[in-house]
């Protein structure tokens, strides 16, 4: 048989085969079997020196021919399959049928909480201030008035990067920053972001949130720190709320506070309705009907001279956990489920 004859033998068991297949699948895996490099037409065309020199050109040429051929009958046996399978899908289609609505999703509650406080905050005049989560010591601690043997620097509380280099265990960095960069006052800023310590238990965790506020300019007092203060709090919580503020120590504040609010749940009282026996001590402050929420204060004049601040000026500062705010508004009692990604619980805050 010539090599023309087994051309077209090859073209008519290619048609064939190809009229005969059920599927895409099967109409697909012709195009190996004989179009392929390994194909029945290339082992054709393999065996062209057989040929006399005058014979080649008028079979490469049909060769060609019949290649492009198939080529066009599988792709229209190809599109023929795709056709079918799309109308048996509209087939299967009912347009009576309601859709399906997908799951609406919502924002972190840490999210909503943080971007609450600062909305409260950007309206008072404080700017949002951004920066590095890896720190370096004279920004998380040197300039902020942090000696060299002092206990945050131990390696069991701050995760170290090198020497010189850390996860800031604080947003104060970017206090300083914010002043290097102004060079003088007025400063007013409010720094949110993530920060990191080893630590992790129920009411603990390695990384965690928080909002820092700084406002310096002459003549800032004690007095402005609690009308700030104040007015944040009683925006988060409720009117009713009422402030106390309690002697403390920060290195990098002077005087320095903690301050307490009063408890939400009780509304002070230390204790709080019980359906069992009418009245019960209230155990999210203890009896005590009061909750530690921040810690804040004037700036010690240290971290001024560090920045190279004017000494007349005074300012103040103040921080809080995010975390700790959510859990308070939003009831919760575990700092862990705020990291594990339980649907079941951030679908609670979906609006």
């Amino acid at each position: 048989m010539t090599l023309l004859a087994e051309l077209e033998r090859t073209t008519a068991d290619f048609t064939a085969a190809l009229a005969d297949a059920a599927g895409a699948a099967e109409a697909e895996s012709l195009r190996n079997a004989y179009l392929g490099r390994k194909g029945a037409l290339a082992a054709l065309m393999s065996r062209l020196p057989e040929l006399a020199a005058g014979e080649r050109p008028a079979f490469g040429k049909a060769a060609n021919a019949a290649k492009e051929r198939l080529n066009t009958l599988l792709e229209e046996r190809l599109a023929a399959f795709k056709a079918e399978a799309d109308r048996a899908s509209l087939a299967r289609f009912d347009p009576s049928m309601p859709g399906r609505m997908p799951e609406r999703g919502s924002l972190h509650p840490v999210t909503l909480v943080m971007e609450e406080i600062c909305r409260i905050l950007n309206n008072l005049g404080f700017e949002t201030v951004d920066g590095p989560e890896a720190e370096t010591d004279f920004h998380n601690f040197e300039a902020l008035n942090f000696p060299k043997d002092h206990p945050a620097r131990d390696m069991q509380d701050t995760l170290f990067l090198s020497g010189e280099l850390l996860m800031r265990t604080h947003t104060s960095p970017m206090q300083v920053r914010a002043m290097l960069e102004r060079k003088k006052p007025p400063v007013a800023v409010i720094a949110p972001g993530k920060v990191y310590r080893r630590d992790y238990d129920q009411t603990h965790s390695p990384m965690f949130h928080q909002v820092e506020g700084l406002l310096v300019d002459k003549g800032v007092s004690l007095a402005h720190l609690r009308g700030v203060l104040t007015h944040l709090l009683r925006d988060l919580f409720g009117p009713d709320v009422t402030l106390r503020f309690r002697p403390s120590f920060f290195p990098f504040t002077e005087p320095s506070v903690e301050v307490d609010m009063s408890c939400v749940i009780c509304r002070g009282s230390g204790r709080k309705a019980d359906g069992k026996s009418g009245e019960s001590p209230c155990r999210v402050c203890r009896s005590t009907g009061w909750l530690e929420i921040l810690g804040a204060g004037m700036v010690d004049p240290a971290v001024f001279a560090a920045v190279d601040f004017d000494p007349a000026c005074t300012g103040f500062a103040f921080g809080l956990g995010v975390e700790r705010v959510a859990m308070l508004k939003y009831g919760i009692d575990d700092l862990r489920l705020f990291f594990e990604n339980d649907l079941r619980f951030l679908t609670r805050f979906v609006k």
